[in-house]
């Protein structure tokens, strides 16, 4: 982890702070101390709690951990994981990222399990019970339940020689040196070295699944992340009637509804095989026109169109013709789709690009 700049000689203990009864102007007068060296003391204090965890942390205890999690789920096993307050919600993300990684998993919450839920527990499962303590009632009610399904119970806990740890077939001890609360109550601390703690350990599984980019974004298929890995330029360009295309016989004053009511910028010029010849641009029709004057109204479009321009395939990545639109030396609003023959199959602009969330 980083280093924070050094204590100043007016470092605050967060862990001394007290909670006197105030008057609403003492409240309102305490408030203003809130200030960047306040704020930087407690990000030091949270740092040196978080180095403590990395420095005491049994990674003995942790391989095992992440063995049992990827020799069950491998033999089909679902990897359920269950907590309450805060660790239930740590417990859930977890649960979560595995799913996301392909990994067959889920939350249960112990007061549903009681009622019903716990049916979705099998023999070859795996339950994770998150509790700082070890000594969370609901969890502790939850084991004998859970045994009888013939669940393997792993606890992941803060404090030794635990209740909860004592009942289940694995214990992984999360060091917690304190909470950054000065009462020492608030779990802040503890949660976070149990996010760290699971995600790291997700993290673990998915490298010793060998997880490639292209089945991450097949499990991401509306965010970012998949669209950038998943979308090829066929997925979001443009084809047949909604193409500006012309000959380059045409007049240019006559094209002039096509260049504008296609939403493209510009017109494909094609011979009578849909070979590309080149592109005219919105812009090349103001350059035109200001250089000809009323001559623009004899000229064609393939006097003046651009017989070179940047083209992609259509089995390219979407990214890729985001890219090539935007590289130097000069950024272009669109690309004309080509097949192996140089035929126009496409256009893809980045307005649509854009709008498909690239």
């Amino acid at each position: 982890m980083g280093s924070l700049p050094p204590l100043s000689s007016d470092f605050i203990n967060p862990h001394s702070l007290s909670n006197p009864k105030t008057t609403t102007a003492t409240q309102s007068s305490s408030s203003s101390c809130i200030d960047e060296t306040t704020l930087l003391n407690l990000f030091k204090s949270q740092q040196s709690h978080l180095n403590f965890f990395f420095q005491h942390l049994d990674l003995s205890q942790t391989l095992s951990f992440t063995h049992t999690l990827l020799l069950q789920s491998a033999a089909g096993a679902t990897v359920f994981f269950s907590g309450v307050g805060k660790s239930g919600f740590v417990a859930h993300k977890i649960s979560q990222t595995l799913v996301s990684l392909g990994i067959r998993s889920g939350f249960l919450s112990p007061l549903d399990a009681l009622h019903g839920d716990i049916g979705a527990l099998s023999k070859s499962d795996v339950l994770v019970l998150f509790s700082k303590s070890g000594t969370t009632e609901e969890l502790l009610r939850l084991v004998p339940c859970a045994k009888a399904k013939g669940a393997f119970l792993i606890s992941v806990t803060s404090v030794d020689g635990n209740a909860l740890a004592a009942v289940c077939d694995m214990n992984v001890y999360l060091p917690l040196e304190r909470e950054l609360c000065p009462f020492d109550l608030a779990p802040v601390t503890s949660t976070a070295i149990q996010m760290v703690f699971g995600d790291t350990v997700a993290i673990a599984l998915m490298g010793a699944k060998n997880l490639t980019k292209e089945q991450y974004a097949a499990n991401h298929p509306a965010g970012r992340i998949g669209k950038h890995l998943i979308f090829k330029v066929k997925d979001v360009m443009k084809k047949e009637d909604e193409l500006p295309v012309c000959k380059e016989g045409d007049l240019i004053m006559e094209q002039l509804v096509e260049l504008t009511s296609k939403g493209c910028g510009c017109l494909l010029v094609i011979d009578d095989d849909h070979h590309l010849i080149g592109t005219f641009t919105d812009g090349d029709l103001r350059r035109t026109l200001k250089a000809s004057g009323e001559a623009i109204f004899k000229l064609t479009v393939g006097e003046m169109c651009n017989r070179n321009p940047r083209t992609i395939g259509s089995d390219a990545m979407a990214v890729d013709a985001m890219q090539k639109m935007e590289a130097p030396p000069s950024p272009v609003q669109f690309l004309p789709v080509i097949n192996g023959q140089n035929q126009v199959i496409g256009i893809v602009t980045l307005h649509g690009l854009v709008s498909a969330g690239l």
